[in-house]
């Protein structure tokens, strides 16, 4: 099994290519990503951090250069299958927690099984062990209007964790909650990981970043600490 889970190579992304007002979001990237790390992109605003974390989640096409996935050219791949390594491998937690309001908690987390064909009676019972493991036991059939913004955000990263992900991507996990929960949130990613998974977060809290195996830094869209 290859140790390496992603791996770019002079990877790039344009916006608006060949026009006066083409955007170099970012440029010859090169990092590498093993099996297991628990990686920080970190780097001021309008660094890249986002656009690499779209990159590298298989959201978005490359302008040029290589994203290696699991040792796989993804450029190989149609959009189709591009889609289908995404919901079985990839996880991902957003700042604005992305749930919907008139879900349980418990629907929220089970519903990303059930759209990958799980039985019921099996996804409603991984649904429960997951949210009991990031704390949430006692709030399965809360609405995320009901839950403070630390329980929601536990919420998504139960449903993250759904279809037992080789990556979870987090962008900006604790950006919308106040120093304590936001804490209390990155120990809960951390406590879920142990090498279960890959963890990737962006975060611009050096306090946050800190805690991280591996620290990779973006200014003007390039790496300039911690690729490779």
């Amino acid at each position: 099994m290859n140790d390496i889970i992603i791996e770019t190579k002079d990877l790039c992304k344009y916006y608006n290519q060949g026009k006066s007002n083409e955007v170099k979001a970012i440029e010859k990237i090169n990092i590498k990503i093993n099996r297991g790390d628990f990686a920080a992109l970190i780097g001021p605003s309008g660094s890249g951090k986002s656009t690499l974390l779209h990159m590298i989640g298989l959201l978005d096409r490359t302008t040029c250069g290589k994203i290696f996935f699991d040792g796989k050219d993804i450029s190989e791949f149609t959009d189709d299958e591009l889609t289908k390594i995404r919901r079985e491998k990839v996880g991902f937690v957003f700042q604005q927690f992305n749930l919907i309001p008139l879900l349980t908690a418990i629907e929220n987390v089970e519903l990303p099984m059930l759209l990958d064909g799980m039985e019921k009676e099996q996804a409603r019972g991984r649904a429960e062990k997951l949210l009991n493991r990031v704390g949430l036991g006692d709030r399965l059939y809360n609405r995320p209007p009901d839950m403070s913004g630390g329980e929601q955000q536990r919420v998504a990263i139960a449903r993250a964790l759904a279809n037992n992900p080789e990556v979870v991507m987090a962008d900006e996990p604790t950006g919308n909650l106040n120093t304590k929960t936001g804490k209390e949130v990155l120990e809960v990613l951390k406590n879920a990981q142990k090498k279960d998974f890959t963890l990737i977060i962006i975060t611009h809290d050096p306090k946050i970043a800190i805690f991280a195996k591996k620290r990779i830094e973006l200014k003007d869209g390039r790496v300039i600490n911690g690729g490779e």
